[in-house]
Formats: C-alpha cells, sequence, structure tokens
C-alpha cells in the first residue's frame, strides 16, 4: 500500500494566508499545546525538542503547531524532527525528507531494520505493534543521546490516552493512562506529549486542510490492537449516547482524589481518624442537610 502523496506544504496557505476554517483549527490546537506546555512545564527556556515524526495525522499536527509556537513563545528552543525507518514493505522513503525540506526544518531519518526482527518473533497473525513500539522507542532514545535533545515529543493525543486509562482499568487491573511528561527508566530522557489535550477529530480535520502527506501506518500488515479497537468503539458510542462525556472523562484524569480511592500508597488510610477540622475531600454528600421538597 502506498502512501497518499501530495505537495508538501509550507506553515502557511496560499501567499502566507490561512482559510478561516483552517485558521479556527490552528488558533484551538496551539491554544491548548500551549496550555499544556505551561501546565506540566513540557518545554523550557533553551531545550532541544526532538519531535518523532511517523508520517501520520498526528505528529504532522504536532511538528506544525509546534513550529507556530516556536516563533511566538517567549522562550527560546530549538526542534528536530526524527522519522525511524524501520523497513516496512512499501515505505515511501522520499516524502518525509521532501516534506522537511520543503519546511526548512532540521531532521534525522534513522534506518533500522526492526521489521525483520518483529517478523521473526512474533506468530503470524498476532498483533505486533507492541513489540514494535519498544524495539522503536530504544532507537529513538538513543537518537535523542546522540542528537543532544533534552526532550522527546511524542503525538499521542487527548483520545489515545483516555483509551489507554480504559484499556489498563479493563485489562491490567491498574489505573493509570498516559501522563504528558514521562522521564525513562534510566533516567536520562523526558518525553513530552504537548497534544495531551487536543482531540483526535481537531487533529484528523487539520491533517486535511493542511494536505499533509499522510503515511499509512498499516504497511507492516499487522492488525489494528483489537483491545484497543473495542475501546474505541465504546468511546464512541458513549459519546453518541451521552455528549460531553469524553470532556468529563479527560477532565477526571486531571482531577483525582487519593483518599476516595483505594490505593493505600497513595492515601494514608490507616492513620486516618476523626477530627474537628473540615477536610477538602471526603464523603461531603454525607454531612450536606437532604433537601425537602415544597
Amino acid at each position: 500500500m502506498r502512501a497518499r502523496a501530495s505537495e508538501p506544504c509550507s506553515p502557511h496557505g496560499e501567499n502566507g494566508k490561512l482559510d478561516d476554517e483552517t485558521e479556527k483549527i490552528r488558533t484551538r490546537l496551539c491554544r491548548l499545546v500551549g496550555q499544556a506546555i505551561a501546565d506540566y512545564r513540557l518545554i523550557e527556556d533553551g531545550d532541544k525538542v526532538m519531535v518523532c515524526l511517523s508520517g501520520g495525522k498526528d505528529s504532522y499536527g504536532l511538528l506544525d503547531i509546534l513550529l507556530v509556537l516556536q516563533r511566538r513563545a517567549p522562550v527560546r528552543f530549538d526542534l528536530i524532527a526524527v522519522n525511524l525507518d524501520q523497513k516496512q514493505p512499501g515505505f515511501p522513503a522520499h516524502i518525509l525528507p521532501e516534506y522537511l525540506t520543503g519546511l526548512g526544518v532540521p531532521y534525522h531519518i534513522e534506518s533500522r531494520d526492526t521489521y525483520s526482527i518483529v517478523r521473526r518473533l512474533i506468530p503470524e497473525g498476532e498483533t505486533t505493534c507492541s513489540l514494535c513500539s519498544r524495539l522503536r522507542r530504544g532507537h529513538l532514545y538513543r537518537i535523542a543521546t546522540e542528537l543532544g535533545a533534552t526532550k522527546i515529543a511524542l503525538g499521542h493525543h487527548r483520545d489515545d490516552i483516555i483509551e489507554t486509562l480504559f484499556l489498563n482499568l479493563f485489562y491490567t487491573g491498574k489505573l493509570k493512562a498516559m501522563p504528558p511528561k514521562l522521564r525513562s527508566k534510566d533516567g536520562r530522557h523526558l518525553v513530552i506529549r504537548p497534544l495531551a489535550f487536543v482531540k483526535e477529530s481537531d487533529l484528523a480535520r487539520y491533517a486535511e486542510l493542511r494536505r499533509f502527506p499522510i503515511i499509512p501506518c498499516d504497511l507492516c500488515g499487522s492488525q489494528e490492537d483489537m483491545k484497543r479497537k473495542k475501546v474505541k468503539a465504546w468511546l464512541r458510542e458513549w459519546e453518541r449516547d451521552s455528549p460531553g462525556c469524553s470532556d468529563s472523562i479527560a477532565a477526571a484524569i486531571t482531577n483525582v482524589a487519593p483518599s476516595l480511592l483505594m490505593d493505600p500508597r497513595l492515601f494514608d488510610f490507616k492513620s486516618l481518624n476523626s477530627t474537628v477540622e473540615p477536610s477538602s475531600e471526603g464523603d461531603v454528600w454525607l454531612d450536606e442537610a437532604p433537601t425537602v421538597a415544597i
């Protein structure tokens, strides 16, 4: 399967201007990405941010918005786009270099045949995404060190984070998702997700309007993770039946009350005693006087 190629687009539209819809979505994306950067201190003065570019809509959108913010931000930071060519059959190796050269963005293309490794280790018909992702992550950490990058920016968006929350809830017995900022196990790298507040639908529409030269993600022939596919379908159905529930779930991830869960590592239940001092948490509804209908 070949990529849907188009002429590389510049950060601007015709004559340096964007149409109204594109400008509106870009403004929203810049606001949300800027909010995530400020809330979690994702990018700081002097950072060299390695933007991982797969050729999908999310990573294209991430790079595009970071380029806009780079011109506007009160802090100075550098960007370098990095793509890991994993030697998947039919991968159009010319598209990203041509696109990035047209933008004038510094970039690095790394060629590593992880595809053959995955095919050798994973039985035919099984999902290869997990092993592929682990191999890719190891190479990206190494590349970040070689390039002197202080941050590694990934294109995971709000929908990815919510889906991961439910995947862990349903299948691993853990209440966790994807954090906006993560330190690698060896402590040497900081991974950031500037799209943490951005909806996938906005990124999809923005990619259409900007005519990014999308490279399909299924060149390896692997099927999408069936569990994630189910969760994505459930969330779509819930949003259709209860509009706004995805917004509520996203808000809940940033509004956690450890004393109202059951993890003793997060809250010292054993030492909890009665007190006359008011608490910001607890079963406040038990203390409220019932409303009497007249």
